[in-house]
């Protein structure tokens, strides 16, 4: 108990800087262990002991083995698949897959399929490449019958890792496997292939198999349209369009998003002048199907005139949603504030961010932590004491990676008394700062205080030494060609 209360603390402390601004794969993996450790306080005590030592990282393997054998527990076929599943998030995937191979010698009888099918699924997962073709080779030699479900996941771990071509060579072979080559397998295969752009193999995959996915073309011609796109092709993203017309199949919102998303990716790195202009053709071919664009539709354009620098443009858009009955979400003023800022724009920026709030938009932590990290950078930290003054106003709360901002650039910039004064404030409302207390210390945090640039003078060469006729420089040509022409060597 006394683990599982430090483990709350660690994971919900909203003040804790490392919380808030660390990946988010991070995040998932902390709330997944916090869950584990729920569930496995429920366990018995037998269960217990058992995935503790699974998920211990004491001791090697045969360690492991030999505690598993000492253990009182009465092992079942419930049992391993409920211990893989307590143990899958904290415990390595080989001490999984021992505990896994310990279990199927022990039971030999009792393994079902469905039990060899979620451990490979675990190990997927968890991305072990070696584990999982351990598990794999094991369920065809016993002659076990792979689910669609289990080879979905396997397709797609494979796929991430960069083994296209192993995910297809299973996907060849699953009648060895003893799962069908139906319409749920090449749906799964196709999607794991355009995650990742592999649109060309998925393209190969539907010809040989044209007669299974006829209840699933709508999905299929999604999921090649993402594998075009992620590829930035906009001409075969466009062909796959026109395909799904010639077939009757109906175009939605995620369709033209995702075609929207691939011309402005192209455009950005070609012709970032027909961004705004060929974005406006796909949005006026949406409406011609009675699709509206959407917040998200406009917000993909917004992103992508921000990558480019397109101030004018953007805050057309913004004009072009409001005038078209399209209400802005927070996202994208804070695009077109993001945007603003960056070009030095900095109180039509603050207008933008005066105007959502009098909307009754409500952002989320993100909003205020890139725009003040902005301000900070462009030297208008005046600005983002304006700005963390409103997020304070807000009480959204995680305040503390702010605060680690603020402090050290304004005792960097001279402004000592300010930084003691946000250093109290953080103090007296009980967040944990990381940065150190020596940062207000002004003989030891070296002050910085912008310097312009000197103008170099230009030195213009002397034109007075050149050839002033044509026949002076035809002379100098020649010196030059002759000083240039190398000496031959003498004959041996």
């Amino acid at each position: 108990m006394k683990v599982l209360k430090e483990a709350s603390i660690c994971l919900f402390r909203s003040d804790r800087p490392g919380n808030l601004l660390s990946n988010p794969k991070v995040n998932k993996h902390k709330h997944a262990l916090y869950s584990t450790l729920l569930s496995n306080d429920q366990l018995p005590k037998e269960l217990q002991e058992v995935c503790r030592v699974v998920s211990s990282s004491i001791g090697g393997l045969d360690d492991l083995e030999s505690s598993l054998n000492q253990s009182t527990v009465q092992l079942t076929s419930a049992v391993v698949r409920q211990v893989l599943d307590s143990c899958k998030q904290e415990a390595p995937s080989r001490r999984l897959l021992r505990f896994f191979s310990w279990s199927c010698r022990n039971l030999s009888c009792d393994i079902k399929d469905e039990d060899s099918n979620f451990a490979v699924r675990v190990l997927a997962e968890k991305k072990d490449h070696t584990g999982l073709q351990i598990l794999l080779s094991d369920l065809r030699k016993e002659g076990r019958a792979m689910e669609a479900h289990t080879f979905s996941v396997v397709a797609e771990t494979l796929v991430t890792l960069g083994k296209e071509d192993e995910a297809l060579g299973i996907f060849k072979n699953l009648g060895k496997f003893k799962c069908p080559q139906d319409s749920l397998t090449v749906t799964a295969i196709v999607s794991a292939l355009c995650s990742k752009g592999h649109a060309k193999k998925a393209l190969g995959v539907i010809w040989h198999h044209k007669d299974k996915i006829s209840s699933v073309k709508s999905t299929i011609y999604k999921c090649l349209l993402h594998g075009w796109s992620v590829q930035k092709n906009v001409k075969e993203a466009r062909n796959v369009i026109q395909q799904m017309k010639a077939n009757g199949i109906s175009l939605d919102l995620l369709c033209f998003n995702t075609f929207l998303r691939c011309l402005c990716e192209r455009n950005v790195r070609w012709n970032p002048s027909g961004l705004l202009p060929e974005a406006l053709n796909v949005m006026m071919e949406m409406r011609s199907y009675k699709i509206m664009p959407n917040s998200i539709s406009y917000n993909i354009l917004l992103s992508y005139l921000g990558r480019t620098r397109r101030v004018k443009e953007s805050c057309q858009v913004l004009e072009m949603m409001r005038s078209s009955g399209c209400a802005p979400d927070w996202t994208t003023y804070y695009l077109v504030a993001k945007v603003l800022y960056l070009s030095g724009r900095v109180v039509k920026g603050n207008r933008m961010v005066n105007e959502m709030t009098e909307e009754g938009l409500v952002p989320n932590r993100k909003f205020y932590y890139d725009l003040i990290g902005i301000l900070c950078g462009v030297e208008r930290i005046d600005f983002a004491l304006g700005l963390f003054d409103l997020m304070k106003r807000s009480s959204m709360g995680g305040y503390g990676p702010v605060y680690d901002v603020l402090i050290p650039k304004l005792c960097r910039g001279g402004d000592f008394q300010k930084g003691r004064e946000l250093w109290d404030e953080a103090m007296a409302i009980g967040i944990t700062l990381s940065c150190s207390e020596d940062v207000l210390d002004p003989s030891v945090t070296e002050v910085f205080q912008p310097k312009r640039k000197e103008k170099e003078e230009v030195r213009l060469k002397d034109f007075t030494k050149w050839p002033k006729t044509p026949t002076q420089a035809k002379k100098t040509r020649g010196k030059l060609k002759r000083k240039a022409k190398p000496k031959k060597k003498p004959a041996l």
